[in-house]
């Protein structure tokens, strides 16, 4: 068995590959731009690099880029490729999932997957717990962090629990070929979640309440205006309003799924100033 694991620069791809590497499972990495020796070059965009990526292989962990995914679809089963694992988003179960620019990426390589000979198993993760790395620089900074909607709920999953999922669809053919909500034990605000990191740091974390609009303009040039305009409306529709989390990432990997305080303390560093 021979894996592509693309997205290699990812934090899922980099923790799935370690659990392949310590497992001795064969897997190629492989990234739009190669760092670490032995990484093939494998531009989800671009086809013309997927014939070298994929050969050989009979899996591939694939990050959710719609722009070849018809191209890649086809190659893939030129190539022989028998199983593919898509890390995709729980953002494609809402209504309106192909008009939001949050989710009709993901959605479109979900169908394509879907409607292909591919054997095909989708993770799709609710909000990820390192999205809080986007606070580091207003803490380093020693400003508070701006939030329109302090009280907006997410569901934090690690990614260590995603790549130990991804591990998990990869090597155990009896999970494969299913579809899996992955979400973090708890709901939490991002008032919470600040909170949380307040205590693992042992120094205060302060946030400031901020409007929209205001919030819209100081991610200008960072967010694109759609991206930041869909993020607005899922915190202002989750304001107050706890998610339901699933215990999908127990099911796949055996152990209950990783607390954001485990991930605060796993990643403590990067909200350290140089003088801390």
């Amino acid at each position: 068995m021979s894996i592509l694991v693309t997205g290699a620069r990812g934090a899922v791809a980099r923790g799935l590959a370690s659990l392949l590497s310590a497992s001795g499972i064969p897997h190629r990495l492989g990234s739009r731009e190669p760092e670490v020796p032995g990484t093939v070059r494998c531009d989800l965009s671009d086809p013309a690099t997927f014939p070298d990526a994929l050969a050989g292989a009979r899996s591939v962990f694939l990050y959710a880029e719609a722009a070849g995914i018809g191209a890649f679809v086809k190659e893939a089963a030129t190539a022989g490729v028998e199983h593919v694992v898509l890390l995709s988003s729980s953002s494609v179960l809402a209504p309106d999932a192909a008009d939001s620019p949050l989710a009709a990426a993901h959605l479109t390589v979900e169908e394509a997957l879907l409607a292909s000979p591919l054997h095909t198993t989708v993770l799709r993760p609710g909000a990820f717990a390192s999205n809080a790395l986007g606070w580091a620089w207003s803490l380093k900074a020693g400003r508070p962090v701006h939030l329109p909607y302090p009280q907006a709920h997410t569901d934090p999953v690690h990614e260590a629990d995603l790549a130990e999922a991804a591990f998990a669809v990869l090597t155990e053919p009896a999970l494969a070929g299913r579809s899996y909500t992955l979400t973090g034990p708890e709901s939490l605000s991002f008032a919470a979640q600040l909170s949380i990191l307040a205590r693992v740091l042992g120094r205060p974390v302060p946030f400031e309440a901020v409007t929209p609009m205001q919030w819209r303009a100081e991610v200008d040039g960072r967010i694109p205006g759609p991206y930041a305009d869909a993020l607005l409306e899922y915190w202002a529709a989750t304001d107050g309003i706890p998610t339901e989390p699933t215990d999908a990432v127990e099911q796949l990997t055996g152990h209950a799924a990783r607390t954001f305080a485990t991930w605060a303390e796993d990643h403590a560093a990067a909200f350290h100033t140089d003088q801390a």
